[in-house]
């Protein structure tokens, strides 16, 4: 019999494109995110390829029997209870590297919004405003970027700011001093970095370790007036001491693309329900805070985005899927 596998999370032309570029099985493709309201329809299906909404926990492993591989269309993976898979050789595959470029090259987006008021200068102009009052930017020449994660995508980050001619600062775990010596920036610790970094940009997945690795304590070291940005994972950062440091002024603006949540409220009436957890009101309240702010920029979990980027993951996908079908596995998370 054909392997069966399900997707989850694609659009038409990604359907069309797997179907294109994986033969010899049996397909079945879903819009919405794996829940435990579809798992019964793909009951004794052997594989499937999901996106971060899909959370497979032990219920939804619980009514997957025939479940011999899990592959992820994206870098990050605590969406999947790892332990769970462990125990029932379900092996875990993700596509370690797509959006370096991608990732990076919104990051920098968003940092030139802030930096060069665009959201206020559009918005003034459409008004048919065209005074230049309270709309002056800075340079990034000569600023101090301060790098949190040094993976494929914070590297790129480090040449792109090279470019720009920005001083760069680095923190990470692992240290590579051939790609710091022909970029020229150093490592320092997290103080260090949050001490004299002008920009502070995050790019280290969510792990036990980097959960609000910027927290109340060290979020005070900032250097006043910097901006945040985070394209990384919304729980790398304590929304309550980022909500703090900007009314306080130790920030003077954040540029988010993730929240802890990763969930917004479509109408305020929802945190009146006796069903809506009090953590996640919290939460949701404190976002909905961050949303309303000026000196805020979100965007909808978007920095991964792109038509190539998209491929990449499909790509990457499906050599996940033929590797383990012959019996080569490749990009096993653990």
């Amino acid at each position: 019999m054909k392997p069966k596998i399900a997707f989850f999370e694609l659009e038409k032309w990604e359907e069309d494109y797997i179907k294109a570029n994986l033969k010899n099985v049996q397909l079945k493709f879903f819009k919405n995110d794996l829940n435990e309201r579809n798992v019964k329809k793909i009951k004794n299906f052997d594989a499937i390829a999901i996106f971060i909404y899909s959370q497979i926990t032990k219920r939804i492993l619980d009514q997957l029997p025939n479940l011999k591989l899990i592959t992820t269309m994206s870098t990050g993976y605590d969406h999947i209870d790892l332990e769970e898979c462990k125990k029932r050789g379900i092996t875990v595959c993700n596509v370690p590297t797509y959006g370096e470029n991608t990732v990076a090259e919104h990051t920098f987006a968003l940092i030139l919004t802030l930096s060069r008021k665009i959201i206020e200068s559009v918005n003034r102009t459409r008004r048919g405003d065209f005074s230049l009052k309270g709309l002056r930017g800075f340079d990034l020449k000569g600023k101090t970027i301060g790098i949190v994660g040094c993976g494929n995508i914070g590297r790129h980050v480090a040449r792109i700011a090279k470019g720009f001619k920005m001083k760069i600062l680095v923190y990470d775990v692992c240290k590579d001093m051939k790609f710091a010596k022909q970029i020229g920036f150093k490592y320092v610790d997290l103080n260090i970095l949050l001490k004299k970094s002008d920009i502070i940009t995050l790019h280290v997945p969510l792990l036990p370790a980097t959960k609000h690795m910027i927290n109340k304590d060290n979020i005070k070291l900032i250097k006043k007036g910097a901006i945040l940005i985070n394209t990384a994972r919304g729980g790398v950062v304590d929304t309550t001491a980022l909500i703090k440091a900007l009314d306080k002024g130790i920030l003077s603006a954040a540029a988010l693309d993730v929240l802890e949540e990763e969930e917004l409220i479509k109408e305020e009436k929802q945190l009146l329900s006796k069903k809506f957890p009090m953590e996640r009101q919290r939460k949701v309240i404190e976002e909905h805070i961050l949303i309303a702010k000026d000196n805020v920029i979100i965007t909808p979990h978007n920095a991964f985005n792109s038509k190539e980027a998209l491929l990449r993951i499909l790509d990457t996908t499906i050599a996940n899927i033929k590797g383990f079908l012959k019996n080569r596995k490749v990009n096993v998370v653990k």
